[in-house]
């Protein structure tokens, strides 16, 4: 049988499937429009997130605001999900410990229930000098009133044509980008230009009134585990790499190594939140054997930082991940901060 037609069958089998989820789903939106279970919290929220599975490079994104936010002079803090921090050893979130990395001393509730860690954290001394909230995978979850929605899509996705689960990658239809106030289209350097045009051509047809922004990930430098300060993206040139991650969509990630290194041996690729166990981690050692560095990402550098430098048999390596809007940068920045000044009703 070909691989289309079994595609084909798979997708008969799982259309039942699939319109029950989207009734739940609409069921689950139209009591939130309604108000229904809505928290509202006394300080300003700003939602990162998107209407796929899978990575569409929201950490970096959330930075991008925290930066903004910071950079103002406000005080945010950070609430997430917490993904990865139930099969760690040490019981911390992936996203949560790169937003430390970064931000030292920012507030940081990695937790299922967002709303009770929240109110745990503003009755504390630490909480009560936070001035905004910044969601991070916030779309779906509607339980917290926001001031600004921001939702990424992934160019290199094709995410207009994508379909709800289980059948496609979507967590809800994209009608649904209709409550959105930003759609940042990312990975726009993965596509040719007229792909971009078109995603954004289409996103505002769903919602005329939307700000839609356009951006890229760069690697702005590297750094080396064990020594102090960072190096160029030109420090990978010519040298015989190992790319290691365990993130939700590494191709961009694995792109990237290709373009920048000289010779890439076959890339190491983990289930997303991977924990790195102490077998995964004497793999990678033996792996790593031969080669000039090891490559990682922000989210796996959090995790093998741990291990000593001494122990691998070449350089371990992050490269520093940023966020470069092509297009609406100041219209995303003046939306962030009108946002952040704008109490709750």
């Amino acid at each position: 049988m070909g691989g289309g037609r079994l595609y084909s069958l798979i997708k008969v089998f799982l259309k039942p499937i699939q319109v029950v989820y989207c009734s739940a789903v609409a069921r689950r939106n139209a009591a939130f429009d309604r108000g229904r279970r809505v928290v509202t919290f006394d300080r300003p929220v700003i939602s990162v997130g998107n209407v796929s599975v899978g990575g569409t490079g929201k950490s970096p994104m959330v930075a991008h605001i925290l930066h903004l936010l910071v950079g103002a002079g406000r005080r945010p803090c950070v609430a997430m999900r917490g993904y990865g921090s139930s099969r760690r050893r040490d019981g911390r979130s992936d996203e949560a410990e790169e937003y430390r990395a970064i931000f030292p001393g920012l507030p940081v509730v990695a937790q299922p229930n967002r709303t009770l860690g929240l109110m745990e954290l503003f009755a504390t001394p630490e909480g009560e000098s936070v001035d905004c909230i910044v969601l991070d995978d916030g779309f779906q979850h509607r339980r917290i009133a926001r001031q600004l929605d921001i939702v990424l899509l992934d160019a290199s996705k094709r995410p207009l044509e994508d379909e709800p689960l289980p059948i496609g990658r979507l967590r809800e239809p994209m009608a649904s980008l209709r409550r959105a106030d930003v759609v940042a289209v990312m990975h726009a350097e993965a596509v040719v230009e007229a792909e971009v045009t078109r995603i954004v051509n289409e996103v505002m047809a769903l919602n005329p009134g939307v700000l839609v922004v356009v951006g890229e990930h760069r690697w702005t430098g590297v750094d080396v585990l064990g020594v102090d300060g960072f190096q160029p993206v030109s420090w990978l040139a010519g040298k015989r790499v190992l790319p290691v991650c365990a993130i939700g969509n590494p191709a961009p990630f694995l792109a990237k190594v290709e373009a920048e290194a000289g010779d890439v041996l076959t890339p190491i690729v983990l289930r997303d939140h991977d924990p790195y166990s102490t077998r995964t981690v004497r793999r990678l050692i033996r792996s790593a054997t031969g080669a000039e560095a090891m490559v990682t990402t922000a989210k796996d550098w959090a995790k093998l930082k741990s291990v000593p430098a001494a122990d691998w048999p070449c350089p371990v390596v992050r490269p520093r991940l940023e966020v470069f809007l092509r297009s609406g940068g100041d219209a995303l920045a003046e939306k962030v901060l009108s946002a952040a000044a704008r109490l709750p009703e």
